[in-house]
């Protein structure tokens, strides 16, 4: 069976469920608006289509969301199987993978021991974010888990009734189940859900780790000690920008739960290297006596060098000529403990700057040194560097920290406390939002004082100014003493924001800003004799980032990458990437090839007429899209051509939509601006100003720049993967919902730059990436009846007063249903 198949099996599942739970009519009705949204995409007139759905009551209305929606969810099940059973039938080496990655470095020249050396000094940071666009209940995912589990089922003959029949069974449980959460979630719910894919990440890594040793010994004919670069790492628990709800308390609560979760994989782990290491050592079973001892002191809570004695234990062995019991019953065991240890992830804290300044003003006030915000930057900058020379608090000693107070230095205390309880890596770094300046990456070094801890600070650039002001900044801080004294030798890490720089400039001035800010960032760091790692704060969505993390990796500046890189994780990207270990072990392979290549690359000065026309065409496309969102129509079209204010009642995440103020789009987060845009299929901030850029360029050097640079192939690409998402014909649906007019300009601007994309690349779009051409294809019709129905149900819910309280669930639902059915929420 393929993929068709199975789509069909689990569509007439979802069928008979309907028929029985709903009854042959509204069965009828489900097959009547697919039959005519159809028929309307052919162009055969909607009329009917309209006069059903407008007739359509609430509930009924309600229902075929949830029909469609499920269906979606029941296809993704599928597509998820058809690329495991794809990746299983694979033979030879596979693109992309850690042996091709080291067949293209041997063959560019690169040594064994050259080579070894590469994979010692980039690490891949994987960050489970604290903002998740992952919509779905933990219930219903746990329904949906289980299908999937009886999806190769389907594919024998012999347990083809018996699959189908649970199925069914588990369909018929996710039709009577609530699909939206009655209250928001919590922060607690926010990381059980993150850490729910860490067991499926564990078993690709011990995998991971196999493939890099053989791969190595069978390209340079010698084995290695290398092992796979690879750490994880979370703001869930830790990401306080903009969420009242990560209080201290919940930052304590969330290193509890990761304590607990690693010791009971590592428990499972010595379990079963236990049973698997059977041998006697000197006629005493000191192998097993080892791990039982180890086993007991994990669990009493023990804080144990496991990598020590996991060492020391493999030597031996070797040592008595059993290599291979070392290779194949230790490895995972030891791999395990390097990986996930005793704390599971390492939890971030994250900050505004706003926030950290007021708390180290608070402090220096209690010190009797009052008047700190008022202070100019040079002024603050010498007061903090004054004050990391010496060692004293700053708090009166024995007196409470009053609560905002506290609530700044309190996460600091947790993470001083579970270091203290299982070692370093419980605690990664301390992120500052929106750092525009020295004196915000300092203060929360005097923070951490208070509580006697070393935290190591990340500036994260987000803005296209403050983008442009990043070098001069890190260059700044990296020659105060004081500061090189809390770094030391470890790396320098740099965070850069996709969300607000997109949503500032657009999709190609803010590429391109990234850019050049990681280009001259780089040359700070390295002319400053600092090690450095960036950290990239990519979403889902092409507008905040998004697209193959591969090839995104790829297509960073030559000489960039220093000591590797982080990348963000959220959302749906979580349960696409990691749910199926096949899946989380291709997607993690693809990272770390990209990661290897990338590093591998020696800085190299582009030829400056590509830099310069990136220069003009990045001032045309911000120019357009500022011209676009700051004219006075834009709000009010926005807010009528998207459910915006729909989504901000979704109970999707912990943080509020907006930070405080009155609401305009500067304080509107990313997720939900692009989210919007995605469910009404404009996809605006994927491409929009990218016409005006191009034209700058010409069609003859963009040619070029695509077939030789692997950045700008990597842009376009991405953009071209958001165009093919975007559909006009929905659009149209929600632009009849009122407003200012913009709506013709921004159809005109799409089809522009489709045009002028596929005459650079020389083929219709995404023509070189055929799964996800066909997978588009195939969706877009399916998708159509949950579109029309948000629209009517929007239509009803603004012209009725009281509308919104009576169509919220049914529109809610039409949110999550059109997310499942394009993959991209934000």
């Amino acid at each position: 069976m393929g993929i068709r198949e199975d789509v069909n099996t689990l569509g007439r599942a979802l069928g008979q469920v309907l028929k029985e739970q709903e009854g042959e009519a509204f069965f009828d009705t489900v097959e009547r608006v697919r039959a005519l949204v159809r028929q309307a995409r052919a162009g055969d007139g909607d009329a009917p289509l309209r006069e059903l759905l407008e007739g359509a009551t609430p509930e009924d209305a309600e229902n075929l969301v949830r029909a469609f929606s499920l269906y979606f969810q029941l296809v993704n099940l599928a597509e998820e199987y058809e690329r495991v059973r794809t990746l299983a039938g694979r033979e030879g080496v596979r693109p992309q993978s850690l042996e091709a990655a080291l067949t293209e470095l041997h063959a560019s020249g690169l040594s064994a021991d050259d080579a070894e050396a590469l994979i010692q000094r980039v690490n891949l940071g994987l960050t489970f974010t604290a903002h998740p666009t992952e919509m779905r209940r933990r219930t219903v995912r746990a329904h949906l888990v289980q299908v999937a589990r009886d999806i190769p089922d389907l594919s024998d003959p012999t347990t083809y009734d018996a699959a189908v029949e649970r199925i069914t069974a588990h369909v018929e449980a996710l039709w009577n189940t609530p699909e939206l959460r009655r209250l928001k979630p919590t922060v607690l719910d926010e990381v059980k859900g993150g850490l729910s894919y860490v067991p499926s990440i564990a078993q690709a890594v011990t995998r991971l780790q196999r493939d890099l040793q053989r791969a190595f010994e069978r390209v340079y004919g010698r084995p290695t000690s290398a092992r796979v670069p690879l750490s994880l790492h979370s703001w869930m628990g830790g990401d306080r920008d903009g969420n009242p709800f990560v209080t201290p308390d919940a930052t304590r609560d969330t290193l509890t739960l990761h304590r607990d979760r690693a010791r009971d994989l590592l428990l499972n782990a010595i379990r079963q290297t236990y049973a698997d290491l059977s041998q006697d050592e000197r006629g005493e079973e000191t192998y097993r006596a080892e791990l039982q001892a180890l086993h007991d002191a994990v669990q009493a809570g023990q804080h144990v060098d496991l990598t020590a004695q996991l060492d020391a234990l493999d030597a031996r062995l070797r040592e008595h000529g059993q290599a291979r019991s070392a290779d194949v019953l230790l490895a995972p065991l030891r791999t395990h403990a390097r990986t996930f240890g005793q704390h599971l992830v390492s939890l971030d804290i994250r900050e505004h700057s706003a926030l950290t300044g007021a708390a180290a003003a608070a402090l220096l006030d209690a010190a009797g040194m009052p008047g700190y915000a008022d202070l100019p930057e040079h002024a603050k900058t010498e007061l903090l560097t004054r004050e990391l020379r010496s060692r004293r608090p700053l708090w009166p000693a024995g007196e409470a920290l009053p609560e905002e107070l506290e609530r700044a230095v309190g996460p600091i205390r947790e993470v001083a406390r579970a270091v203290r309880k299982v070692g370093p890596r419980a605690f990664g770094r301390y992120i500052i939002s929106m750092s525009e300046s020295v004196s915000d990456v300092l203060e929360p070094l005097l923070l951490a004082r208070e509580v006697g801890f070393r935290v190591l600070p990340v500036p994260l650039f987000e803005t296209l100014d403050d983008l442009e002001r990043a070098p001069s900044v890190v260059w700044e801080l990296l020659s105060l003493p004081e500061y090189r004294a809390v770094l030391g030798s470890d790396v320098q890490e740099i965070m850069l924001g996709y969300s607000d720089s997109n949503k500032d400039a657009g999709f190609l001035a803010a590429n391109w800003a990234l850019h050049e800010a990681q280009r001259r960032l780089a040359d700070v760091c390295r002319r400053a004799g600092v090690p450095w790692r960036f950290f990239h704060g990519r979403g889902t969505s092409i507008g905040r980032g998004g697209g193959p993390a591969s090839r995104a990796i790829l297509g960073q500046p030559a000489g960039t990458i220093g000591s590797g890189l982080r990348i963000t994780e959220q959302g749906e990207a979580l349960a696409d990437k990691y749910s199926h270990p096949v899946l989380a072990h291709r997607n993690l392979e693809q990272a770390l090839s990209g990661l290897l290549l990338a590093a591998a690359r020696p800085a190299a000065d582009l030829p400056a007429a590509w830099t310069e026309a990136l220069d003009r065409a990045a001032r045309a496309s911000a120019g357009a899209y500022r011209a676009l969102v700051t004219t006075p129509e834009f709000l009010p079209f926005f807010e009528a051509a998207t459910p915006i204010h729909e989504i901000s009642r979704l109970n999707i995440a912990s943080r509020p939509v907006r930070r405080p103020g009155a609401p305009t789009l500067q304080n509107l987060r990313a997720i939900p601006w692009v989210m919007s845009w995605t469910q009404n299929r404009a996809n605006l901030p994927g491409w929009y100003g990218l016409r005006e850029g191009l034209r700058e360029i010409g069609v003859p050097l963009a040619r070029e720049l695509y077939a030789q640079w692997p950045f700008f192939r990597s842009m376009l690409d991405n953009a071209q993967m958001s165009l093919a998402k975007s559909d006009l014909l929905i659009f149209d649906e929600y632009l009849t919902l009122g407003g200012p007019a913009l709506g013709p300009d921004l159809k005109a601007a799409y089809a522009d730059t489709v045009a002028l994309v596929q005459d650079i690349v020389g083929a219709d779009l995404l023509r070189n990436e055929p799964r996800l051409h066909e997978s588009i294809g195939l969706r877009n019709p399916y998708i159509d009846p949950i579109h029309r129905l948000q629209v009517e149900l929007l239509r009803r819910a603004r012209r009725e007063d009281g509308g919104l309280d009576r169509y919220e669930r049914p529109l809610l639902l039409s949110v999550q249903g059109i997310a499942a059915g394009v993959r991209n929420t934000g």
